[in-house]
Protein backbone atom coordinates (compact mmCIF):
# COMPACT_ATOMS: atom_id res chain seq x y z
CA UNK A 1 0.00 0.00 0.00
CA UNK A 2 1.20 3.42 -0.52
CA UNK A 3 1.36 6.33 -2.76
CA UNK A 4 4.39 7.34 -5.20
CA UNK A 5 6.32 10.83 -3.73
CA UNK A 6 5.23 13.53 -6.02
CA UNK A 7 2.39 11.79 -7.87
CA UNK A 8 -1.13 11.06 -7.96
CA UNK A 9 -0.33 6.87 -8.40
CA UNK A 10 -1.58 5.11 -5.19
CA UNK A 11 -3.17 2.06 -4.23
CA UNK A 12 -6.37 3.29 -4.08
CA UNK A 13 -6.70 4.97 -7.41
CA UNK A 14 -5.75 1.96 -9.22
CA UNK A 15 -8.28 0.10 -7.13
CA UNK A 16 -11.02 2.04 -8.61
CA UNK A 17 -9.59 1.55 -12.02
CA UNK A 18 -9.04 -2.25 -12.16
CA UNK A 19 -12.37 -2.90 -10.23
CA UNK A 20 -14.25 -0.40 -12.53
CA UNK A 21 -16.89 -1.06 -15.25
CA UNK A 22 -14.57 -0.10 -18.33
CA UNK A 23 -10.96 0.21 -19.03
CA UNK A 24 -10.98 3.95 -19.70
CA UNK A 25 -9.90 4.96 -15.73
CA UNK A 26 -7.06 2.69 -16.10
CA UNK A 27 -6.08 3.61 -19.32
CA UNK A 28 -5.76 7.34 -17.67
CA UNK A 29 -2.92 5.88 -15.58
CA UNK A 30 -0.85 4.95 -18.43
CA UNK A 31 1.73 7.37 -19.73
CA UNK A 32 1.07 8.36 -23.79
CA UNK A 33 4.10 6.20 -24.72
CA UNK A 34 3.72 3.34 -22.10
CA UNK A 35 4.91 -0.66 -23.17
CA UNK A 36 3.32 -3.68 -21.45
CA UNK A 37 4.80 -7.10 -21.87
CA UNK A 38 2.59 -9.49 -21.38
CA UNK A 39 3.41 -13.21 -20.25
CA UNK A 40 1.25 -16.21 -20.57
CA UNK A 41 0.49 -19.85 -21.96
CA UNK A 42 0.77 -18.26 -25.61
CA UNK A 43 3.32 -15.44 -25.19
CA UNK A 44 6.07 -17.05 -23.63
CA UNK A 45 9.31 -15.79 -21.84
CA UNK A 46 11.54 -15.45 -24.62
CA UNK A 47 8.57 -13.69 -27.01
CA UNK A 48 6.40 -11.68 -24.96
CA UNK A 49 3.35 -9.84 -26.64
CA UNK A 50 4.15 -6.04 -26.39
CA UNK A 51 2.08 -3.58 -26.52
CA UNK A 52 3.36 0.27 -27.95
CA UNK A 53 1.26 3.18 -26.81
CA UNK A 54 -1.88 4.26 -25.20
CA UNK A 55 -3.57 3.06 -28.43
CA UNK A 56 -2.22 -0.39 -28.38
CA UNK A 57 -3.04 -0.51 -24.62
CA UNK A 58 -6.91 1.23 -25.35
CA UNK A 59 -7.09 -1.59 -27.61
CA UNK A 60 -6.40 -4.43 -24.88
CA UNK A 61 -8.31 -2.66 -22.31
CA UNK A 62 -11.61 -2.37 -24.17
CA UNK A 63 -11.41 -5.95 -25.17
CA UNK A 64 -10.79 -7.15 -21.51
CA UNK A 65 -13.43 -5.32 -20.25
CA UNK A 66 -16.14 -5.92 -22.97
CA UNK A 67 -15.87 -9.51 -21.37
CA UNK A 68 -18.66 -10.75 -18.61
CA UNK A 69 -16.18 -10.62 -16.00
CA UNK A 70 -14.67 -9.26 -12.27
CA UNK A 71 -11.79 -7.88 -11.74
CA UNK A 72 -10.53 -7.19 -8.16
CA UNK A 73 -7.15 -5.67 -7.18
CA UNK A 74 -5.22 -7.65 -4.53
CA UNK A 75 -2.19 -6.89 -3.08
CA UNK A 76 -0.64 -3.81 -4.43
CA UNK A 77 3.09 -2.20 -2.95
CA UNK A 78 3.96 1.60 -4.53
CA UNK A 79 7.61 2.06 -3.57
CA UNK A 80 9.00 5.33 -5.29
CA UNK A 81 9.06 4.94 -8.81
CA UNK A 82 8.20 1.18 -8.89
CA UNK A 83 4.93 -0.56 -8.34
CA UNK A 84 3.56 -4.21 -8.12
CA UNK A 85 0.17 -5.75 -7.47
CA UNK A 86 -1.66 -8.66 -8.02
CA UNK A 87 -5.15 -8.66 -9.76
CA UNK A 88 -7.97 -11.64 -9.84
CA UNK A 89 -10.58 -12.00 -12.26
CA UNK A 90 -13.66 -14.64 -12.84
CA UNK A 91 -15.69 -14.84 -16.07
CA UNK A 92 -19.47 -15.64 -15.66
CA UNK A 93 -18.84 -19.28 -15.88
CA UNK A 94 -16.31 -19.61 -12.97
CA UNK A 95 -12.86 -19.64 -15.08
CA UNK A 96 -10.68 -17.30 -13.12
CA UNK A 97 -7.75 -15.95 -13.93
CA UNK A 98 -4.28 -14.72 -12.07
CA UNK A 99 -1.97 -11.86 -13.49
CA UNK A 100 0.82 -10.06 -11.08
CA UNK A 101 2.97 -6.84 -12.46
CA UNK A 102 5.60 -4.87 -11.93
CA UNK A 103 5.20 -1.81 -13.07
CA UNK A 104 7.54 1.65 -13.50
CA UNK A 105 5.92 5.13 -12.74
CA UNK A 106 7.36 8.34 -15.07
CA UNK A 107 5.15 11.52 -13.41
CA UNK A 108 2.64 9.74 -11.38
CA UNK A 109 2.07 7.38 -14.86
CA UNK A 110 2.65 4.11 -16.03
CA UNK A 111 5.49 4.18 -18.16
CA UNK A 112 6.43 0.49 -18.29
CA UNK A 113 4.60 -2.66 -17.34
CA UNK A 114 5.12 -6.59 -17.11
CA UNK A 115 2.05 -8.67 -16.85
CA UNK A 116 2.85 -12.40 -16.17
CA UNK A 117 -0.46 -14.22 -15.88
CA UNK A 118 -2.56 -17.48 -15.78
CA UNK A 119 -5.58 -18.65 -16.02
CA UNK A 120 -7.92 -21.99 -15.70
CA UNK A 121 -8.50 -24.50 -18.73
Amino acid sequence: MGTAPGSTFDTETLRRAVEGNTGNSLLALYADDAEIRIVDRTAQPSHPRVLHGRGDIAALLDDVYSRDMTHTLGQCVVQGDRAAYTESCEYADGVRVLAESMITLRDGKIAEQIIVQAWDE
